[in-house]
């Protein structure tokens, strides 16, 4: 495991080095999230929303599951069909 030290700023800010910011797609505008762990702070870039769909996409492809078509949910209770 890569262990990097930073200097925290004054107002609490890091500066995440760029290659690991190319390696994560973590570019400047974006996003990442904060996660509170026991044993730290986990930081996580945030995917793009085409490469989410492109996944999502894949992972159906993968189980066998069926395209969704509009509308298709609003005649069903999700209540009531994912009650266990």
């Amino acid at each position: 495991m890569v262990r990097l030290r930073l200097k925290v700023g004054p107002k609490g800010q890091i500066v995440i080095p760029k290659p690991l910011r190319e390696a994560y797609g973590i570019r400047e505008g974006g996003v990442v999230f904060a996660e509170p762990r026991e044993d730290g702070v986990l930081i996580q870039g945030v995917k793009r929303p085409d490469e989410v769909v492109l996944w999502i996409r894949e992972r159906r492809r993968s189980v066998g599951g069926e395209e969704g078509r509009l509308g298709e949910l609003a005649e069903v209770d999700l209540e009531e069909e994912f009650r266990v």
